[in-house]
């Protein structure tokens, strides 16, 4: 590493390709007497090298977000092939993933986030799906992310999920897509399977709102937050976008409870990534009932991930979930929170390359857990 006429190392950050530099802090005395100053200034120091890195991979992602669109839609997408595969934990195994997707019909993954994320939250899984030759593609749903709609104005499910429909009616004639929702992103997936059934491979909800016909995403949390018209009246987390005297128009926790809630087992650093990109979530998509058919949604083949240390969506609602509605197979993840692409990346990339795609085959249903 080359180093400034100051000799100050570089703190460095490079995410998909991207890379950004910082100076650390200046030494104040020579090694000698610095490696007696431990303690308080030492803490400090790596204490404002953790805020700059958190700053960077922040930085870095929401850059290469706004310099990817997909035929012109509001779709972003993150992640670059790149040269990896030599340092990935994953290289080891890679010559057998990649055997083993090469005759994968339909490669391209589209990933869709929760309520408050974006995006940015599959970045460790877009790099990791693409190391096998998959083509992941991310995107913003209206209002989230960088998407630069006021959240207060994202009234229906159907304008949440514009982005995600217009990548489907882009699509050419033969092409399908594998879909992975998260959380409340699973309605979206629900929408999207009764409008473009003929366009999507699989469904596959990750610890997700899978609801059924006539019901609404919020009522899968209802046990957690009690029921909607409750949580309509009293709830402190409402945003009130029109007006106090006016419907709320979206929620957001606020940083501790949703640390508790989303993030109990995610590494320190995507916390903080989280907690400056995390944005409101429109209200009025999560209480809209789905209307589902047999016909269009029915015919999908849905597959769902559970998620075993989950304090937003409990273990017990999404077994409750899959017995309502039951899906072609379920996948679960132990030690994961609510984001396994935070708390449990090896385990998602098994579950949607080596482990699952070998079990999506499979004409019945099926339990895989993957710890």
């Amino acid at each position: 590493m080359r180093l400034s006429i100051y000799q100050k190392p570089l703190l460095s950050c490079t995410i998909s390709g991207l890379s950004f530099a910082f100076l650390k802090k200046k030494d104040t005395k020579d090694n000698g007497s610095r490696s007696k100053r431990v303690g308080r200034s030492q803490r400090k120091m790596l204490a404002e090298e953790e805020f700059l890195h958190r700053q960077a991979l922040s930085m870095a992602l929401h850059q290469h977000q706004l310099s990817q669109r997909f035929d012109g839609s509001m779709s972003r997408r993150i992640g670059t092939t790149s040269s990896r595969r030599h340092s990935d934990p994953l290289a080891n195994n890679e010559k057998k993933v990649l055997e083993s997707l090469e005759n994968v019909k339909f490669k391209r993954i589209i990933l869709i986030h929760g309520e408050g994320f974006g995006a940015w939250c599959w970045y460790k899984t877009i790099a990791q799906l693409e190391e096998v030759g998959l083509q992941p593609t991310a995107l913003d749903l209206t209002g989230s992310g960088i998407d630069l709609t006021d959240t207060n104005t994202v009234t229906t499910l159907a304008e949440y999920s514009k982005p995600l429909i217009q990548y489907l009616e882009n699509l050419p004639e033969d092409e399908k897509v594998i879909l992975v929702g998260h959380s409340s992103g699973g309605a979206c997936l629900s929408y999207a399977l009764e409008h473009f059934p003929e366009k999507i491979s699989k469904a596959i909800f990750l610890c997700a709102t899978m609801v059924s016909n006539g019901q609404r995403p919020f009522d899968v949390f209802a046990e957690e937050l009690g029921s909607a018209e409750r949580f309509m009246q009293e709830s402190q987390f409402l945003i009130h976008g029109n007006g106090k005297d006016k419907p709320p128009t979206g929620f957001m926790f606020e940083n501790q409870l949703m640390k508790g809630l989303y993030f109990n087992q995610s590494p320190t650093k995507d916390v903080a990534l989280a907690m400056v990109s995390m944005r409101p979530t429109p209200l009025g998509p999560i209480m809209e009932k789905l209307s589902l058919s047999p016909e269009k949604y029915g015919t999908g083949r849905r597959f769902y991930i559970q998620t075993l240390d989950d304090r937003a969506l409990s273990p017990d609602v999404q077994e409750k979930l899959v017995r309502e509605n039951p899906p072609a197979g379920v996948f679960k993840i132990k030690g994961s929170d609510h984001c396994p692409f935070f708390s449990k990346p090896q385990s998602l990339h098994k579950i949607l390359t080596t482990g699952g795609w070998s079990l999506h085959s499979c004409d019945r249903p099926f339990l895989y857990v993957e710890h």
